[in-house]
Order: C-alpha cells, then structure tokens, then sequence
C-alpha cells in the first residue's frame, strides 16, 4: 500500500529538463517519483520543430548528465538527433515517464499538492514544473487583417518548405527561428523577413572555435541573473550563426522593418514600405501558460515567480525555463546545472520534513493507508 500521498515527488513535463531533474533524483535510489507527460510520444517538443532544424550548440554543449551526446562532438546535432536522444536517454536510465498524461490542475490541499489528469488525481509532498517556457505560439492581432486564402502558421506549425504555397513568402521575427526559416525558404521562395526589433549577432564560430567554447570557457555561460552582466543579458536575445547582411547577399532575402497592418494580401511595414504575400510565417515567439496552477506563484503577466527554481509554496518548483538561472537555463546541455540544484532543494524540503515528522508528538503522526 501507499502511504498517504501517491509519491513523493511528481515532475510534470518529460522535456529535457524534466528528464534531467529524473536522472538526479533516480541516482539517489530513494524517491518514488514520477515524470508526466501530456504528449503520446517522447521528446514531443522537438518533434513538432521544424525537419530541418539545427541546434546552434554543438554536440559536446548539448547533453544530459550521465550521457554524452552521440556522434562526432563538433558537429551540430539535427532536430530528429535530438529527438532520438532524449527518448533513449529515458529508456537508458529507466525513467519512470507516465505520456498522455496531460496535467489539467494543479493545487495544494492539505500540506501536499493534488495534480489531476483527465482520468486520475495524483498526490505528492512536491511538484516540479518541467514544462519549460513555451507553451502557447504568439501571433499578431494584424494576422486577422489578412484574407483567409493567405497561408498563415506559427513558426511551431511550420515544417518544410513543400508545405507552403507557391508566392512570395513573409516571415516575421527576428530570432533565431525566423532567421533560420527564412535561409531554407530562400532556396525556393521569394522570401521577405520582417525583424521588429534587431538582436545582436554572433558568429558560430570565432578564429576556429564554436562560440559555446568561448562562452564556456570565460564562465559567461554561468553568469547568473543576479551578477551585473546577467542583469544586462537576461532580457536580451542574441543571433547566432546568422546576420541581416549575411541572410541579404548569400541568400537573397528581403528585410523589412515591424510589420504595422494587413489587408487583403498586403502587408505594411513601419517604414511605409509593402508587399504583396502568399503565405506568411509567423516566427513570433510563445508566452506561458500556467493558468492550470492553483498556488500563487504566478504573477500578474503570467510568470512564474521563483528564486532559481524554487517557489515560496512548499515544495513547488520550476525548472527549464529562460534565464531561470543563467543564459544556459533553458538549453541542452546546461539545464542540468539547474535540475542539480533543484534535486538538492527537493532532498532538502525532504529532510526538513522528516525532522519535523518525528518531532510531533506519536498520535499527530500521519499513518500509512
């Protein structure tokens, strides 16, 4: 029988940051914990990104702990790489992940937190949100300006260029993402690249080496939010391996300023400037979505509101999120640092637990069901 929870700790997402924090608290031999996933298949973040996608940290930057990456540590793993990885890093490691099993509330009652499923109530004296922080794809209003017949996805949505219709092709964003659909569409597009605000780039690689070596090397890497410089960083992006002049003359892409307004086909840009498209590409970002969370740890904009993962509702964390820690935070090969530091946390809230349980008086003691 189990006692009065159903395990001790539930991890809610089997991403990479959930399968990390996995393996931590697995080599500790002693949690009855589990990871739940809504998807029916492993690693399904990865598998709905683009077929074409490249990570921009090459494979001695992008693993787990206890795993290296496969393949020749220099080059740059491919999204079905990175898919395959992770659901053999799960079968490696004999992680306990429940899939289809998508969380629908979560709420503390009782000292423990219910987590409820479309079949099922879970108890557990902790919870970790391992969902990362990209839950719900971000258009424009001025989306609903175009007409119907235009072919319109979110960068999630997108996946060859064979899916998209014949005409001039208007990806808006300028981030990684959009900048990297914007290079495969150029091969067979008229493509036209609308940036709102510019980032600054870098280059993959410097004087031989890959720019994580760089960042590894210096320790910028693991600069966290509270130094000066992660203070400076947090709120910015950066391009990587990719430039506006580079996009311009090797591949013939149009730039364009913040899109403004749309009607019909036409889209104006913040310059005055138009163009007439078929299908547009929306590379415009996510926001989170943690309104199935009944603590108060979420903020009035929808953040998680956290100290490097751990919330001031007992026993609540998050992990995997964007600079939750460090620029690191939310990639590959650096979630670790931050699912050790969690695990610590857990077997902390653990042990401060136990002490006060043995400290209560004989009758007070909770009994096994």
């Amino acid at each position: 029988m189990r006692q009065a929870t159903d395990y001790e700790v539930i991890v809610v997402g089997a991403g990479q940051a959930g399968l990390a924090l996995g393996y931590f608290l697995s080599r500790r031999g002693r949690y009855d914990f589990t990871i739940l996933d809504a998807a029916e298949e492993p690693a399904a973040a990865w598998r709905e990104r683009w077929e074409s996608l490249k990570l921009f940290t090459p494979a001695r930057y992008s693993s787990l702990p206890g795993r290296a990456f496969p393949g020749d540590p220099g080059h740059y793993p491919t999204r079905d790489e990175v898919v395959a990885y992770l659901a053999d890093y799960a079968r490696r490691f004999d992680l306990p992940v429940q899939l289809g099993c998508r969380v629908h509330s979560l709420q503390r009652v009782d000292g423990a937190y219910e987590v409820k499923t479309e079949g099922r109530t879970y108890r557990a004296n902790q919870v970790v949100v391992a969902t990362g922080p990209f839950h719900r794809p971000l258009v424009p209003a001025i989306a609903d300006q175009l007409d119907p017949t235009i072919v319109q996805v979110h960068s999630s949505a997108y996946r060859t260029p064979g899916d998209v219709p014949a005409g001039p092709v208007l990806v808006v964003g300028g981030g990684n993402s959009g900048y990297q659909i914007a290079e495969e569409l150029a091969g067979s597009f008229e493509v036209h690249l609308a940036v709102g605000s510019r980032q600054k780039p870098l280059p993959q690689r410097l004087l031989g080496r890959d720019l994580f070596w760089y960042l590894d090397r210096t320790g910028l890497i693991r600069k966290s939010t509270e130094s000066w410089i992660g203070r400076r960083l947090s709120g910015r992006d950066t391009l990587i391996g990719s430039t506006p002049r580079t996009l311009r003359r090797r591949h013939g892409v149009h730039l364009h300023p913040r899109t403004v307004e749309a009607e019909g086909s036409r889209v104006t840009f913040s310059d005055d400037s138009t163009v007439d498209v078929g299908a547009v590409i929306w590379a415009t970002g996510y926001t989170s979505d943690y309104s199935w969370i009944g603590p108060e740890v979420v903020d009035e904009h929808g953040r998680a509101m956290h100290g490097r993962g751990v919330t001031e509702s007992p026993g609540l964390y998050f992990l995997g999120l964007t600079w939750q820690h460090t620029r690191g935070s939310a990639l590959l090969g650096w979630v670790k640092d931050d699912a050790a530091y969690v695990a610590e946390e857990i077997e902390r809230f653990r042990a401060t637990s136990r002490a006060t349980d043995q400290a209560k008086p004989e009758a007070a003691r909770p009994t096994a069901s």
